[in-house]
């Protein structure tokens, strides 16, 4: 790809609409000065200066597709309450639409609480449900998707699986089935549960560890036999693209294509790594729309793992700063 086609790129992501499926989650950050440890216990004492929320998990997503420039539609559970009311909010203040955003009486939203003294995170606390949803919550859920497909124009669908219970086999089944026949591609960012319930996917983007829990796998990505398992696992499950990111190693793409399987390493771009908070959904963003758009899928992976590195050297969970990711991916096309 070109730099001329490069520039117009970012421009053209203003035509793709995004349907996100997932686990949406609120990220709660405490943030304060450590100077001394807790007579009580031998833990830091985090004297709090500033405390702020995000929208995490699909909602992550989200933003990342909106910061790109492309329009996303959110589809997720929540609870109801005034937290699950307050990440309403929230997604209003982002300019993100809700109406594909359910409410259940049986659910709560997750919300990770993270304490970060002098700038490293000390402490994570998680208050989720992780349970499928019940049956009338996912049939329920299963209408809204199918009235925002039938009645909104999609150019991608992503899956961004959290074992959160929001994405049963059941959703994933009648979905896939149906973007098939309207010829819209689907990516997949999943997670150990449903790991194998996921087929005829574009994308499949797991990260190492997900790979090797998924597929059992004893060795190291680099070895035959972990390449030959992923051939074998894409050709079962149809995928025909999968992206393995790697974190500081970069990205494995592999890909099959009319019975033909290769895959080649994109290394990591040298950064100072701050955070990898968030880092899996800005590659699945960034990879949905280059796919959308056409692009040849080294340089999807190339501008995915591009990307996932940049969001890394802030911490928190970030959304991709665009004006930066173009500079430096004109850069790398010349």
């Amino acid at each position: 790809m070109n730099k001329e086609k490069n520039r117009q790129l970012f421009d053209d992501f203003s035509k793709i609409n995004v349907l996100i499926i997932g686990d949406v989650m609120l990220d709660d950050y405490i943030i304060g000065d450590v100077s001394r440890i807790s007579p009580e216990a031998p833990v830091p004492i985090v004297n709090i200066t500033e405390r702020y929320a995000r929208l995490g998990g699909a909602a992550n997503v989200a933003l990342n597709i909106k910061s790109l420039g492309a329009t996303p539609i959110l589809c997720s559970v929540i609870g109801n309450d005034k937290k699950d009311d307050d990440f309403l909010v929230i997604m209003q203040q982002e300019s993100l639409s809700i109406q594909g955003v359910m409410k259940s009486k049986d659910r709560i939203l997750t919300t990770k609480y993270r304490a970060i003294g002098n700038n490293m995170q000390l402490l994570r606390l998680d208050s989720e449900i992780t349970q499928p949803l019940s049956p009338n919550d996912e049939q329920n859920f299963y209408e809204i998707l199918l009235q925002v497909i039938d009645n909104q124009h999609i150019d991608a669908i992503i899956f961004e699986d959290y074992d959160k219970g929001i994405i049963t086999p059941t959703i994933i089944t009648e979905i896939v089935n149906l973007a098939k026949t309207k010829s819209i591609p689907v990516t997949i960012d999943p997670k150990k549960r449903n790991f194998s319930n996921y087929k005829n996917s574009a994308i499949f983007k797991p990260n190492w560890k997900e790979l090797k829990e998924g597929l059992s796998i004893l060795g190291e990505w680099k070895d035959k036999e972990t390449l030959t398992t992923i051939h074998h696992f894409m050709k079962e499950k149809q995928h025909r693209n999968l992206l393995l990111t790697l974190s500081h190693e970069g990205i494995l793409i592999c890909q099959l294509e009319g019975g033909n399987f290769s895959c080649s390493h994109i290394p990591a771009h040298i950064r100072t790594i701050a955070d990898v908070s968030g880092a899996g959904d800005t590659v699945i963003s960034v990879a949905t729309l280059c796919f959308a758009l056409g692009l040849d899928m080294d340089d999807v992976a190339v501008l995915s793992n591009l990307a996932g590195g940049l969001v890394c050297e802030e911490i928190g969970v970030v959304v991709l700063n665009k004006p930066k990711f173009i500079e430096e991916a004109v850069s790398i096309y010349g």
